[in-house]
C-alpha cells in the first residue's frame, strides 16, 4: 500500500460554514495537502477574507456565499459550484449555530433555526450534492458533528438535539448511499476553541473544569483536527461508513474514569451521572447525589 491511497491531491472539497472556526482550519488542512477547497458561509465579506488568506499560502481556494437552511438557495450554490469549479468530490457539513439559554426559555423561532441550520442544512446540501456523486458512483461526506451528539450540557437543549440528529442522519446517508460507492461519516469535535464555544473558555470556572478532566489539561488547538479530517475521505475506506468518530482529547473517558472518587459539586448537569452498582439492569444510571 502506498501513500497515494491516502492522498487527496487533486480533490475538489466543500465545507459549509467554514469563513471562520473550525471549518475553515479543516479547510486548510485539506487545501494544504493538495485539495482545491470551497469555502461557504452566509457573510460574503467575511467569506472574501477567508478565501484571499487561503490564497494567500497558494492553497486553490474558492468562496460561494448561500444559506444552508435555504433549499433554493442551496440548490443555486451547489450549480454555481459544479459549473464554475467542477465536480464536489468531498462534502464537509460544517455550518452550524448555538443559542444559549435554558430550555424553558427558547423560543420556537431559536428552537427551528438551531435545526434548520445544523440538521435540516446538512440534508439539503447532501442531498443536492449527492445526486452527482451517485452519477459519478462516488463521493464522500463527512458530517460534523459533536461530543454533545451522545451527551448534554445545560443551556444548549436543541444544540445537542440537533448534532444527535446529525449523528443518525450520517447513519442514514451510509445506509441509503453506500451502493453508489459513497461513504458518508461522522466527526465528533471535543473542546476547541472555537466562536462557539467562547462563552466557556472564557469562563474559569468551566476552564479549569475542563482542563482538570483532559489528559492533556488544556484546550484543543483547531490545527489537531486534521488529522481526522484527511483521514475520512481517502480511496481505502471504502467499506467505512456510517461511522461516527470523537476527538475529545480524551476529557470524557477520563471523566468517567475518576466518577466513583471525584464529587460533583458544581459541575454541569449532564456530568453528574453515576452507574447504579448492583442495579436490575447493567449500565443503568442515575442522576447523583
Amino acid at each position: 500500500m502506498t501513500t497515494d491511497l491516502f492522498s487527496v491531491q487533486d480533490k475538489t472539497a466543500l465545507f459549509t460554514g467554514s469563513s471562520q472556526g473550525l471549518g475553515l482550519a479543516l479547510a486548510q488542512g485539506l487545501g494544504r495537502a493538495g485539495s482545491t477547497i470551497i469555502l461557504n458561509g452566509r457573510d460574503p465579506d467575511r467569506l472574501d477574507r477567508a478565501v484571499e488568506s487561503m490564497r494567500s499560502t497558494e492553497i486553490a481556494a474558492h468562496g460561494f456565499a448561500f444559506d444552508v437552511s435555504d433549499e433554493t438557495a442551496v440548490t443555486e450554490g451547489i450549480g454555481l459550484i459544479e459549473s464554475q469549479v467542477g465536480p464536489i468530490d468531498i462534502l464537509f457539513n460544517n455550518a452550524g449555530i448555538m443559542v444559549r439559554k435554558e430550555l424553558h426559555a427558547f423560543s420556537l423561532a431559536d428552537w427551528q433555526a438551531t435545526l434548520d441550520v445544523n440538521l435540516t442544512g446538512a440534508f439539503l446540501v447532501s442531498k443536492c450534492v449527492a445526486q452527482g456523486m451517485i452519477k459519478r458512483r462516488a463521493g464522500k461526506i463527512i458530517n460534523i458533528c459533536s461530543m454533545q451528539s451522545e451527551m448534554s450540557r445545560p443551556m444548549i437543549a436543541p444544540y445537542a438535539a440537533s448534532k444527535g440528529g446529525l449523528k443518525m442522519l450520517t447513519r442514514g446517508m451510509a445506509t441509503d448511499w453506500g451502493k453508489y460507492n459513497i461513504q458518508t461519516n461522522g466527526l465528533g469535535p471535543g473542546y476547541f476553541k472555537t466562536e462557539l464555544t467562547k462563552p466557556l473558555y472564557e469562563d474559569p470556572e468551566f476552564d479549569a473544569w475542563l482542563c482538570r478532566r483532559t489528559p492533556a489539561k488544556r484546550w484543543g488547538e483547531l490545527d489537531e483536527l486534521i488529522g481526522a479530517a484527511l483521514f475520512s475521505p481517502p480511496r481505502p475506506l471504502i467499506t467505512s461508513t456510517g461511522r461516527f468518530s470523537t476527538s475529545t482529547g480524551a476529557c470524557w473517558p477520563a471523566y468517567r474514569d475518576r466518577q466513583k472518587t471525584e464529587p460533583c459539586r458544581n459541575i454541569p448537569v449532564d456530568h453528574r451521572i453515576r452507574r447504579v452498582e448492583g442495579g436490575s439492569k447493567p449500565g443503568a444510571a442515575k442522576p447523583a447525589d
